[in-house]
């Protein structure tokens, strides 16, 4: 935990014989944003460290939506997904069997994140970041700086971590509850055949749910399974029988490269900081309870969680979570409300059929998916004009309850 009275105003804390303006914890997309968020806001002494060396693999979806884009331009970042073309549609299957297909507003891409990850790191160490292999294990804070493992000191610390971020641990935030953690399983198989497309395909069993299939551009794709936890252990085996069940075209046994992990779902969030400790990314629960996308609100929450731990370290906590409701805070309300309805399988069916009638409920879908787009009547409406009426009782009976509140 944190030692609030590891020192007083002026005093030492550990032995750290430097004071880095700002220190960030992990050298993910959340954490190369926030040290180049600071770079840009004027830190002239900004340390990333990550338990790694890069390049390194990282168990993901791999999915690159066009709005991550647009956060790396804002910090200079280029090239990020040369080499990889695009992948201009996606193809959404209903738990019940509908299929919608479009064309995206803006085309995806499929990066390996041991590509993504190490060319932002690459982006951040050209920008002046220092980077350095550490593994936090204790962090003590003062009144003037925040102190990891008694020898490196910041006026200010994001903690961009991942799932199981030491540093929300510190600030005294446990692990999300079930239902809103998932479990997934990702590897790489060969791509299916046919244009490419991003492929989601939504299950009926287990809901929620889903398999996917996001082609690279190499012969490959980036396949996986995840379901949301429910207070039950889920075995490597179940994960791949329901990624072969949903995938038919692509056999678990030859799937490469396999690796399991957890999605702190954004329907579950802590406080985003304390203090000189800011959290973003994974860290800070932000993976969408939709798509599983995690790449988009990793570089947004990391970038606003560095601007603000380079402009007024004291006082970063409060500037961050100002700028993060600011910015991201209408969208993780609709969201969540979102994913409130959509608990009830038939509410999926009735989404994936409106979006196949017509294109702006797509859009609109996509964006609440993908980035940072909100609900809206046309698309209530839409999808209300599908929703069967209840007939009996069952767990997909409409509920009483109320929708969360974030």
């Amino acid at each position: 935990m944190i030692d609030q009275n590891g020192g007083g105003a002026g005093e030492d804390v550990g032995v750290a014989s430097a004071v880095w303006d700002v220190v960030v914890v992990g050298a993910g997309p959340a954490g190369a944003a926030a040290a180049l968020a600071a770079r840009r806001a004027g830190a002239a002494r900004v340390l990333l460290l990550d338990r790694y060396d890069f390049p390194r693999d990282k168990a993901c979806g791999d999915g690159i939506a066009a709005h991550a884009l647009d956060v790396l331009a804002e910090l200079g970042v280029t090239g990020a997904v040369d080499g990889y073309p695009p992948l201009p549609a996606l193809r959404l299957v209903a738990p019940g069997g509908g299929t919608v297909a479009r064309t995206l507003p803006r085309p995806a891409y499929t990066v390996p994140r041991k590509v993504f990850d190490a060319r932002l790191v690459e982006a951040a160490v050209g920008a002046g970041v220092e980077l350095r292999r550490h593994t936090v294990r204790a962090v003590e804070v003062a009144a003037d700086r925040v102190v990891l493992d008694g020898d490196v000191a910041g006026r200010a610390v994001v903690g961009a971590d991942g799932a199981g971020s030491v540093l929300r641990r510190a600030l005294g935030h446990p692990v999300n509850p079930d239902r809103h953690l998932a479990l997934a399983i990702r590897g790489y198989a060969p791509a299916p055949p046919g244009p490419p497309e991003q492929l989601i395909v939504t299950s009926a069993a287990r809901w929620p749910a889903y398999a996917w299939a996001f082609p690279i551009g190499d012969g490959r794709a980036n396949v996986g399974y995840g379901e949301v936890l429910r207070g039950e252990p889920l075995t490597r085996a179940h994960l791949l029988d329901r990624m072969g069940a949903l995938l038919p075209g692509t056999d678990p046994a030859t799937v490469t490269d396999l690796r399991a992990h957890h999605l702190p779902l954004s329907t579950h969030r802590p406080a985003p900081g304390r203090g000189r400790v800011l959290l973003a990314g994974d860290a800070l629960s932000l993976i969408n309870p939709f798509t599983g996308e995690g790449i988009f609100y990793a570089l947004r929450s990391g970038a606003l969680a560095g601007a603000a731990a380079a402009g007024a370290p004291a006082d970063a906590a409060r500037r961050y979570a100002a700028a993060l409701r600011a910015r991201l805070g209408v969208h993780l309300r609709h969201s969540s409300a979102a994913a409130w309805l959509a608990r009830r399988r038939w509410v999926v069916d009735a989404a994936v059929g409106a979006a196949g009638r017509d294109e702006r409920v797509y859009r609109t879908v996509v964006e609440l998916g993908l980035g940072d787009g909100r609900l809206d009547a046309r698309t209530l409406a839409a999808i209300a004009a599908g929703v069967p009426r209840p007939r009996g009782a069952g767990s997909d009976r409409p509920s009483r309850d109320a929708p969360p509140r974030h």
